[in-house]
């Protein structure tokens, strides 16, 4: 009987604790509202006022400074990126000084925030480093869209430059995409940069034709082709007497679109009017020479 009644008092203790500690709760919050309520309302209003305000804010000024990179001239996917990046910074920005107006203290979630960015940094260092060369390509701009590049030991037509890498195709229709980080780490060859392009061509003649003639054989071809320039003056020179021919230099000058179709056409009709005229293109020969011995000694 004694260990029911104890049983029953237990439990009646048990019941009252939770009951207790829910009042003290409410009478703490009670007293808080009380004391601070109108300063922590207050508080909340201002920070709903700066983020909005700081939104609006932040927002006009990604517009703005996208619209001043267009009217600079800058690459469109640039200006859209970089807008999108000072957005989010003025938005960190607007958020912080926000939660340090509910009175959160912000200064170890900005440390927070740097140590995150840090880390993530040096996960995506190679994404960063073809971004930050991407970013160069588009501002400085040494080739375009249709050019004819040789850059990351790669040569092709450029069809697109992106943020992060920059497509290629080539001669037989091979698309090739480079990270732009390869392409800027390294020399880059835009063929179609200028407008004139000089064509390099060698051609030999054997030592026993007449100079004179094959040189103003070689005159007359480049300057009968209309798709030659007079002004650089193209070159005919001897440049080389070679071990069995005498090399000359043909260096004319075209409009690049013409390059590779005149470089064509002057091989083929030098070298049938070499063929025509009896000139010689000599090529390395050998002589062999056989020594047969004597049989010594009888059978």
């Amino acid at each position: 009987m004694m260990w029911s009644i104890l049983l029953a008092q237990n439990g009646a203790a048990a019941a009252k604790e939770p009951i207790s500690k829910a009042d003290h709760l409410w009478a703490t919050v009670n007293e808080f509202l009380a004391t601070q309520g109108t300063q922590l309302a207050i508080n909340v209003v201002l920070a709903l006022v700066i983020f909005f305000v700081g939104k609006w804010i932040a927002n006009l000024l990604g517009r703005f400074c996208n619209r001043l990179m267009k009217q600079a001239k800058v690459d469109e996917t640039l200006s859209r990126f970089l807008s999108n990046i000072i957005y989010a910074v003025l938005m960190v920005m607007v958020i912080l000084a926000a939660l340090s107006e509910l009175g959160i203290n912000t200064t170890s979630l900005a440390a927070v925030l740097a140590a995150a960015g840090f880390a993530v940094g040096m996960a995506l260092q190679g994404t960063l480093g073809n971004f930050a060369s991407g970013v160069m390509l588009i501002l400085f701009k040494p080739f375009k869209v249709g050019d004819f590049v040789d850059a990351g030991d790669t040569s092709g037509i450029v069809e697109e430059i992106q943020i992060f890498s920059t497509h290629l195709r080539t001669g037989d229709n091979i698309a090739i995409i480079l990270p732009n980080s390869k392409i800027t780490g390294g020399t880059i060859r835009n063929y179609s940069k200028k407008e004139t392009r000089r064509i390099d061509l060698v051609f030999g003649c054997g030592y026993d034709d007449d100079l004179k003639a094959v040189k103003a054989f070689l005159e007359e071809v480049v300057h009968g082709d209309a798709r030659v320039l007079s002004d650089p003056e193209p070159v005919v020179a001897v440049n080389e007497l070679g071990d069995s021919s005498v090399n000359f230099v043909v260096r004319p000058w075209v409009k690049n679109a013409d390059y590779w179709t005149t470089r064509w056409d002057l091989t083929e009709k030098i070298k049938l009017g070499f063929d025509e005229r009896g000139f010689n293109i000599p090529y390395p020969t050998r002589d062999l020479h056989v020594y047969h011995e004597a049989a010594v000694g009888n059978e």
